[in-house]
Formats: structure tokens, sequence, C-alpha cells
């Protein structure tokens, strides 16, 4: 198995971890069962790691396929721009999580503000989680790109754009 293949695997996890403990969050708050807000919290915890391990096989994936045909580093560094901030964003939500469960445990007053400041700290990451998720898949789906309609793939597989408006207007 190598990077990229590791990459694949992991990278998915911190998206759809976010988007569950947000939800399973404000059931919580909602019900007001702490159980279900410490449920919440364990969520985006193992979201934090796995961001940590989607960001340590994040360069090897890059190495392996940025000079694949339609590919590109410019796409690839956009990614990685975009995922670098998901991930200080899923770091400080961790450490927000960790402080979540301490204070539920403790029967804390300060509790329920902590679970406050983590749906709004949740709302944020879950929308730059869509950015990077968005962003990756459109390295390999190029059908996604904004630009798919007026890109076309030459015959020796490079993308151009030129060529393609050049082909448009004959």
């Amino acid at each position: 198995m190598n990077d990229a293949h590791l990459h694949m695997v992991v990278n998915h996890f911190p998206i759809i971890g976010t988007i569950l403990g947000l939800g399973i969050l404000i059931t919580g708050i909602i019900l007001k069962n702490n159980s279900v807000k410490n449920t919440a919290y364990f969520l985006f915890i193992v979201a934090a790691l796995f961001a940590l391990a989607s960001m340590a096989t994040g360069d090897g994936a890059e190495e392996l396929v940025e000079d694949m045909p339609n590919i590109g580093k410019s796409i690839i560094h956009e990614h990685e721009e975009i995922a670098e901030k998901l991930a200080i964003a899923l770091y400080l939500l961790g450490a927000i999580s960790i402080m979540g469960i301490i204070l539920n445990i403790k029967n804390h007053p300060k509790a329920k503000f902590i679970s406050l400041v983590a749906v709004v700290t949740a709302v944020a990451t879950t929308y730059i989680a869509t950015l990077v998720g968005t962003s990756g898949g459109e390295i390999r789906h190029t059908e996604i790109r904004d630009d798919a309609l007026t890109t076309k793939v030459s015959p020796a597989g490079s993308i151009s754009k030129e060529e393609s408006k050049e082909n448009d207007e004959k």
C-alpha cells in the first residue's frame, strides 16, 4: 500500500466525522444529554486524529500523482492549502472537544458554553471540510471541475484551455 492509497483510506473520515459529529452535538444540546454530546466530542477527536494521518500521507500521495495526465501541480497545491486550514480547524475542534468531555464529566457550569463554542467551530470546520473534499475530488475527477465543459484533453493527455477554446471556435 503506497501513500496515495493510504491517503485515500484516511482522508474521508475527517470530513464525514465532522459532519456526523456536528449533527450529534446539536442533538445532544437539544436533548440536554451529556452522553450524546460526549459522543460528538469523541467523533471530533477521532476526526482530528484522522486529519493528522491524512496530512502525513498527503505529500507522498502528491508525489505519486502530480505528473499524471490531467492532474497538474496547481490543483494539488490548492487542495493542500485548504487541507492545511482544515487540519488546523480540526485540531482546534479536537482540543475544544477534550475540554467539553472533561467539563461534562465534572458537571462544570461552563460545559454548556463549551458545547456552543464547539457547535460554532464545527459549523466552520464542516464548511472547510466540504471545500477540501471538493478540491480533493477534482484532482482525479475532472468531470466535477468548474472548467469541465470548457477543457479538452489533447491526444498527448494534457489539458489545454486554449486548445479547447480554439476547437470550440472552429
